[in-house]
């Protein structure tokens, strides 16, 4: 007889090696499945025993799939009265598609006719199709112009164990294939069966790792808490043999409890503890875990094998991933297995893999990597931290990082304290290999410190895995040097734009002058979303979030322009009306209206940022009639605009330096190409002596200054003025110009 199981990619000679050891013939890895041959039982034995297999197959023939008419006569050469049991329902499960065959639901469709025109033409009687819980499940493959038609014997997939019930959404699973996998790769069932049966766990989850560990020790086989078989609506189903199967697997498993099994896990986050102990309960494994910090299980470890799953660490999470490789760097030396989206994990133990398998973790490529015991392993690079804190890096060289972050952030701190500031640039790419900005927030009435972590693409020809490593050292060092929870530390990680980069537009806030506790009488009725604080700058409170895809809220180079539209305003006789153009979050309103604006006008495409500058506002104290809030395409706005009585004595305009939004009236705006007829238009909404303040980001931004003379409007450059002390590294963060009718 003829078989296959199928396992994810990556699993075929892992799959191979255990059907091998399980005693199965003619073992055979391919892509995506190990075939194997032997009789009815070596499959039972596969579907009780395998951890890595998804399915076992029972293959009835290849046929001949040119094109449906062909596809249905080749199903129909089997004698599928043979198969089907009286009265089971089935269905069938069509992979893959070829030129005439292009729909796997038309596949199976035509497949199901073929079946039950057979068994009627053979019976009389119609077989019933379920799709949902059908007693026979029937395998149609495509390959090319052929097709495999089998039986699956398993039914449901057999990495559904039974005690998978992922009991906390607050913590990742594991697929208990992929923890088989990890086991496996770590040679976890050779050790067990030597008696070395102790396995430390580093982010067990909810539990997989655990459960297949104990089932592997105590000699369980995986598949005896399931009930339902996919070869129990086959006809030719051996019950004796499978009967057997079981007899032997209970004995095996009532002589393996007295197995030893040592269970370490290490896992802080909320709810993986009750996961894991709850999974080890549902499996009806008689092991308890014992759960303590990765320092504690290290110095505890002997000769453990170390399973490392940080498949749940998102691309994003790079400070989680940098806290947790920290972590990692103390298992150097013992054998470890790891499961990554990177390469990182070589570095953190300081040594490279003795095999690697690649796999895939969702839709993203990933890996399996084993290391091996080793007896001698570098020491591991450290950095010491002012106060004699310690911490684990990938790179030497970080340690350049750490001093210089040090001091900076300790100049930092004294300026901040004398201007009153709160929220402030600490570093800036102050080196060029560390090529990062970090922002440090204080919250005022929501508690807390936040760090904003942006990071500038590495430049071609920088190895990219050498610059993520650098990347994780920063984010395992800066918390640590400022104060700062790794989970509160926000990554993102900016491209350079045509003359410039996105990078200059990040989350900023903070200001000067006197606090007032006004903002408190408001923030107890004003919404705050989940996931933003509050901070104050110059005496106003702002809301942040930097859980956000965009920016965090404020941006903390304009804080000297902020507080000088403040005393713009203050100077301001007449109407005393504002209007801010590209407002994002009103930050330069609430400041206008702080100043004593009478009426405020904000401009924005995003109702989202509307609505956050809205309650900007309100949490301030400015509500009312008197300050209006437009969703509009700013160009498209300042034109009609032009046409009506509505002026305005001062006006900001912070301009995107490119914006193709679906919602603008033009295909798109260029602040290079563009920003003379928007000064223009800007300067045209003026009263008689008013002023406006035009800003961008594009790094080498050039005004046409003859075209905006010809219109009869004088542009003085600001910028010097306007670049608060924490941006001085860094002068070209944004352009700034007073702008007045000549």
């Amino acid at each position: 007889m003829e078989f296959v199981a199928t396992c994810p990619k990556g699993f075929e000679r892992l799959l191979a090696d255990e059907l091998i050891e399980l005693g199965t013939p003619q073992v055979r890895p391919l892509a995506g499945q190990v075939s194997f041959g032997g009789e009815l039982v070596d499959a039972y034995r596969a579907c009780l025993w395998s951890r890595l297999a998804s399915r076992v197959l029972l293959v009835l023939a290849r046929v001949g799939a040119r094109d449906a008419d062909e596809l249905y006569e080749g199903v129909s050469s089997v004698a599928w009265e043979g198969h089907l049991a009286p009265g089971a329902t089935f269905a069938v499960d069509a992979h893959g598609t070829n030129a005439e065959l292009r729909n796997t639901q038309f596949v199976a469709l035509r497949a199901k006719d073929a079946i039950v025109d057979r068994v009627f033409g053979a019976t009389g009687a119609r077989p019933l199709t379920d799709t949902a819980r059908p007693d026979l499940t029937v395998s149609v493959r495509l390959g090319g112009q052929r097709a495999t038609i089998s039986l699956d014997l398993a039914g449901e997939p057999l990495f559904r164990r039974g005690y998978d019930s992922r009991t906390d959404a607050r913590v990742a699973p594991l697929r208990p294939d992929y923890a088989a996998a990890l086991l496996a790769a770590g040679g976890w069932g050779r050790r067990s069966r030597r008696g070395e049966a102790t396995l430390v766990a580093l982010w067990p989850g909810q539990g997989s790792v655990l459960a297949e560990a104990a089932q592997v020790a105590l000699d369980r086989a995986p598949g005896l808490l399931r009930a339902r078989w996919g070869f129990m609506g086959w006809a030719g189903h051996d019950a004796a043999a499978w009967q057997g199967l079981l007899s032997e697997a209970d004995a095996r498993a009532e002589r393996g409890e007295k197995n030893a099994c040592s269970l370490l896990a290490c896992d802080s986050r909320p709810g993986a503890a009750t996961a894991c102990r709850q999974a080890l309960r549902v499996a009806g494994l008689p092991v308890e875990p014992t759960f303590c910090s990765p320092s504690e299980a290290a110095s505890g470890a002997g000769e453990a094998l170390v399973v490392c799953d940080l498949s749940w660490v998102a691309d994003t999470a790079l400070a989680t991933e940098a806290s947790a490789l920290a972590d990692l760097s103390a298992f150097a030396g013992l054998p470890v297995v790891t499961l990554s989206r990177g390469a990182s994990v070589d570095a953190a133990l300081r040594r490279e893999p003795a095999a690697v398998t690649e796999v895939i973790v969702g839709r993203d490529p990933a890996s399996i990597r084993a290391f091996d015991a080793a007896a001698e392993v570098s020491g591991p690079a450290e950095v010491e931290l002012p106060g004699g804190d310690r911490v684990p890096v990938l790179v030497p060289a970080s340690e350049q990082f750490a001093r210089r972050l040090a001091k900076v952030a300790r100049l930092r701190a004294r300026w901040a304290r004398r201007e009153d500031v709160t929220c402030y640039r600490v570093y800036d790419a102050d080196l060029p290999d560390y090529a990062v900005a970090i922002e440090l927030y204080e919250g005022s009435e929501t508690p807390g410190r936040w760090l904003q972590v942006s990071e500038y693409a590495a430049p071609r020809g920088v190895d990219p895995e050498l610059a993520h490593r650098r990347l994780l050292d920063v984010l395992a060092i800066a918390p640590r040097a400022l104060g700062v929870a790794p989970e509160d530390v926000s990554v993102r990680v900016r491209t350079r734009a045509r003359g410039g980069s996105q990078y200059a537009d990040e989350s900023r806030p903070s200001g000067r002058g006197p606090r007032r506790d006004r903002s408190s009488r408001w923030a107890g009725r004003v919404e705050l979303p989940a996931g933003s604080h509050l901070v104050d700058e110059g005496g106003l409170t702002f809301e942040v979030n930097f859980d956000a895809r965009h920016d965090c809220g404020i941006f903390l180079d304009h804080r000297e322009t902020r507080s000088r539209i403040r005393e713009m305003m203050k100077e301001t006789k007449g109407s005393k009306r504002f209007l801010n153009l590209f407002a994002y979050t009103g930050t330069a309103t609430c400041y206008a209206a702080d100043g004593g604006a009478k009426h405020t006008t904000t401009v924005d495409l995003s109702r989202p940022s509307l609505d956050w500058a809205r309650r900007n506002m309100a949490r301030n104290g400015f509500e009312g009639r008197e300050h209006e809030f437009v969703q509009a395409d700013v160009l498209a706005w300042v034109t009609e605009q032009r046409h009506t009585k509505n002026r305005w004595d001062l006006i900001f305009c912070d301009v995107p330096t490119f914006s193709n939004s679906a919602r603008m009236r033009r295909a798109s705006f260029d602040v290079q190409r563009d920003h003379a007829e928007l000064i223009i238009g800007v300067s045209r909404l003026l009263v008689r002596g008013g002023r406006a303040i035009f800003s961008c980001n594009l790094r080498n931004f050039r005004p046409d200054a003859e075209k905006l003379e010809r219109a009869g409007v004088r542009l003085t450059d600001i910028t010097a003025q306007t670049i608060p002390e924490d941006f001085s590294r860094n002068r070209k963060i944004h352009h700034a110009y007073l702008v007045e009718r000549a």
